[in-house]
């Protein structure tokens, strides 16, 4: 077989000597055969286990006739809007349209719809009414319960409701998908599976297994901001695969239904889904147009482990991987290491190897194994947890490893380091080797915030661990005989930043004499705790009321402040100042932001203040005797 992608055409399944799908799969993206590519993953695995599965990519939404060009599959259709949420890949924070979508083929945006998940599922209802319809991808694993919707600014339903899909697959998806399709396979009807871990179900009645946390219905939380933060709060706490209970929520007559997470994967079942036959680049029938873009941020990187036990506000980690690590072995990195190193266009540098964050490498304490992460506790705020392991010794065997096998002369760490985890330890010798090997002149690190009241609604350490980590940072580099730099990246707007905090971070940025080319607008991304806070203005953890920046007039003062720098921004830096009462930092003195305005040369009172500063005008005796 000369064609060693999965199906994407009738021609394919010819030459494979198919004559039906057992699953299609339908996605928002194109075609990336890589295995940070959802598509990729569940094909292969699928692939694995003897089904014959199909990918349709970015199908014209505009009728049905792309979604049949593969007929109709025996046991279902998977539907996925992509990597991203479909809104977020299509609009700014600002709710302006990108001009590109990394995730197609060219860069080329406008190839997917809007809200593509239920775009999608429309289109396959027309055609197939009874066969199975399962959604998943972070697009359906983050709408899964009613949320707050940004770019429409209201309380939607749960996508599984609007979609009229048969189950929903929310977090990484393996175990799941392959429970169904065993089932599936087996003779069970799609409506009778609702004890699969790691889905969502509708049910008409109250009748549900097990032991379930019923948060406020849809009706109630669109109703109320208070009841929404509520049912937010709730809904996060069970998220956990060991002591995370089922969780019910009501939709007019139906109810959602969440059955707890599913397990974590082991180091083996990591390995297995790592090491399946991909490609590990995009499809040829992209090669007349570039390729797909997205690919070369992953293509000589290592996902060395998922979850995130960091639990940032802002982040949905939490309700799509978790805080539990799960980890793969050194071997199973080396191998994958060893085969990047035999890519044609391979030069010799692997790029990260990490996760959601570079340096969690295991469970953040013991008790996590038989226990689950604390329900009221987090492990790193407001202060690092006295169980928590800090040990980076199995990190940096890892990266020993991989840097010394043949063929790579670098290996970069891109991912996010936790510089605030790795302060809360002894690892002096893990800074030293990563500054001496692993730095490519410039870290990025993300302590997003200074003010106080903004880093604790994110759950972000304070500055004063910043500073210590820079200065640990840079008598590394120094001692390493080095020119290596740190570069922070910082947020505007986030729920608790009003002018005053705007302006804190300006001057802290002031004093590291730092330009920061890029800074992250807030965006209320379904799924997080800083999402409820701009929707509701309520931390839901504490029923504490939040100030939020809501104006996108305030939100681009807050972002002109931390780019002070740029002659474009004068007039919304001078404006923010003025109105947070910081005239003090207008002015010629070290520790201005700005200069005063020019004045205007074309008004009246610059005209006549001018003419009172000329001197008198001096005639020659010779004019003024002509004159005369």
């Amino acid at each position: 077989m000369k064609n060693k992608f999965l199906p994407v055409c009738q021609e394919d399944l010819q030459e494979r000597g198919w004559d039906q799908l057992d699953f299609l799969f339908v996605s928002g993206d194109a075609y990336v055969d890589h295995p940070s590519f959802g598509p990729a993953i569940i094909g292969r695995l699928l692939e694995k286990q003897g089904y014959r599965v199909g990918i349709i990519a970015q199908p014209d939404w505009r009728s049905t006739s792309d979604f049949t060009k593969m007929g109709r599959p025996r046991l279902g259709v998977l539907v996925s809007a992509g990597n991203l949420d479909s809104m977020l890949n299509k609009f700014t924070a600002a709710k302006k349209s990108r001009s590109t979508d990394s995730y197609s083929p060219g860069g080329q945006s406008g190839l997917r719809p809007e809200r593509a998940t239920l775009v999608y599922c429309s289109r396959i209802r027309e055609l197939w009414k009874k066969t199975p319809l399962i959604i998943g991808g972070i697009e359906a694993s983050l709408r899964r319960f009613a949320h707050y919707d940004y770019w429409s600014n209201t309380v939607r339903r749960s996508i599984l409701i609007d979609s009229m899909a048969d189950l929903l697959i929310y977090g990484m998806g393996e175990k799941q998908i392959l429970q169904i399709a065993g089932k599936l396979a087996a003779g069970s009807k799609i409506s009778d599976i609702r004890d699969v871990r790691g889905t969502c179900w509708l049910s008409a009645s109250q009748d549900f297994n097990g032991d379930c946390v019923e948060v406020p219905s849809y009706q109630e939380v669109s109703l109320s901001k208070e009841t929404f933060a509520s049912a937010v709060k709730l809904q996060y706490l069970e998220q956990d695969p060991i002591r995370g209970k089922c969780i019910v929520q009501k939709h007019s007559a139906n109810y959602l239904v969440q059955n707890p997470p599913a397990e974590p994967l082991t180091s083996d079942e990591m390995d297995e889904i790592y090491e399946l036959p991909y490609q590990r680049t995009w499809h040829p029938m992209y090669d007349a147009a570039g390729g797909v873009p997205a690919i070369q941020e992953v293509k000589f990187s290592l996902v060395s482990h998922r979850g995130c036990f960091g639990a940032c506000s802002f982040c949905a980690i939490v309700s799509h991987q978790g805080r539990i690590i799960q980890n793969r072995s050194h071997s199973s990195l080396v191998k994958e290491a060893e085969t990047i190193s035999h890519l044609p266009d391979f030069k010799g540098y692997i790029h990260d190897v990490g996760g959601p964050t570079a340096n969690f490498r295991h469970l953040s304490c013991n008790r996590q194994k038989k226990q689950g992460a604390c329900k009221n506790r987090q492990c790193l705020f407001p202060a690092p947890c006295k169980n928590l392991n800090t040990d980076h010794t199995d990190y940096l065997s890892l990266l020993r490893k991989i840097r010394a096998l043949p063929g790579i002369k670098k290996v970069f760490i891109r991912s996010g380091l936790r510089y605030d985890y790795l302060m809360a330890g002894n690892n002096e010798e893990f800074l030293a080797e990563l500054c001496q090997n692993h730095v490519s002149g410039q870290l990025k690190i993300a302590p997003e915030h200074v003010s106080s009241t903004v880093l604790d609604l994110m759950g972000k350490s304070g500055k004063e661990v910043y500073l210590r980590f820079a200065k640990a940072f840079q008598h590394a580099t120094q001692k390493c005989g080095k020119e290596q730099y740190l570069v922070p990246y910082f947020m505007s707007s986030h729920p608790g930043a009003g002018l005053k905090e705007a302006v804190e971070l300006a001057e802290f940025i002031r004093d590291l004499n730092y330009y920061p080319q890029q800074v992250q607008d807030f965006i209320p991304t379904p799924g997080s705790l800083s999402t409820c806070m701009y929707y509701t203005g309520i931390n839901p953890m504490t029923g504490k009321k939040v100030y939020v920046a809501r104006d996108l007039h305030a939100k681009q003062l807050q972002r002109a402040l931390l780019q002070y720098r740029n002659p474009a921004n004068y007039q919304f830096v001078y404006e923010a100042l003025k109105e947070a009462g910081r005239m003090d930092l207008i002015g010629y003195g070290p520790k201005c932001l700005i200069r005063p305005p020019k004045p205007d040369k074309s008004t009246n009172n610059y005209k006549q203040k001018n003419n009172n500063n000329k001197k008198p005008r001096r005639i020659s005796p010779a004019r003024d005797k002509k004159s005369r």
